[in-house]
């Protein structure tokens, strides 16, 4: 791997080998989503948290301090919503020369696998790997699966998982299953974790990062399980703390009550 290649690998992930990235990009398919009405104040206060930020052009132009950031990830896929007839049918929204003039730290691009528009999202990726290569520029690809949650299952995500990595992606962002190390295991590039299944409390988002970072996950890229949550800075905090620290759940979950608690005793 080139100078450029590596040194960018370094700002996302850490000495200590893990990883915490904040994605605030849903907005490219979802609109105005709840709690990322405005960006700018989502961010802020989640941001000294956090090791990279995923998020689109048009949000990092308008809504991040250009003189006070992380290390950034662009979302370079798209030009589907929620309103349209198929999610899955993206295209590269962003050339390399934005990226490069973003100063961006990698990009990332998603997959659908199984989908109608399989062919043409893999090749996508394929075509940002070559031309992130030639820029030393690593590519993030995100598997993803629309609106067939079923599809979140350990057979399919390894699968996934493995076609993004054999196209040369850098590092593969993917969904938390039951028997997540079939997922790791399977992917000869390093796993970040999305969101998991459907939860009701702070505890189970914990256990599930936890056990995804015991099972091999180099760290997490979670956005709604933290800033829809009623204390967005205490889940992010407990977050870190899973991730850089090795925190259990229990002890996540004391971090995030206390928190909490200060949180309260401010307002």
């Amino acid at each position: 791997m080139e100078w450029g290649m590596t040194n960018r690998m370094a700002q996302l992930i850490q000495s200590d080998g893990h990883t915490l990235f904040l994605p605030v990009d849903h907005g490219y398919f979802q609109g105005p989503t709840r709690r990322l009405e405005e960006p700018r104040k989502t961010i802020e206060p989640l941001l000294p948290y956090a090791d990279a930020l995923f998020v689109t052009r048009g949000v990092l132009r308008s809504s991040v301090d250009p003189m006070n950031t992380k290390p950034v990830i662009l979302r370079v896929s798209g030009g589907t919503s929620v309103v349209g007839k198929d999610l899955a049918n993206e295209g590269i929204t962003t050339s390399m020369e934005e990226v490069i003039r973003l100063n961006a730290a990698a990009v990332g691009i998603s997959i659908f696998v199984g989908s109608d528009y399989e062919k043409e999202t893999l090749l996508n990726l394929s075509k940002l790997v070559d031309k992130g290569e030639k820029y030393g520029i690593p590519v993030m690809a995100v598997t993803a699966v629309g609106k067939e949650l079923g599809k979140r299952d350990a057979r399919y995500l390894a699968l996934a998982s493995r076609i993004a990595a054999e196209l040369g992606a850098h590092v593969v962002k993917t969904y938390w299953c039951e028997n997540f190390e079939k997922v790791v295991n399977g992917c000869p590039v390093p796993v970040i974790m999305a969101g998991g299944p459907q939860v009701n409390t702070e505890l189970e988002v914990f256990e599930f990062v936890y056990d995804g970072m015991q099972k091999g996950a180099i760290g997490v890229n979670l956005g709604r399980n933290i800033w829809q949550n009623d204390f967005p800075v205490a889940m992010i905090q407990a977050i870190h703390s899973i991730v850089h620290q090795n925190a259990t759940p229990k002890e996540a979950q004391e971090l995030y009550s206390n928190e909490k608690e200060e949180e309260l005793k401010k307002s």
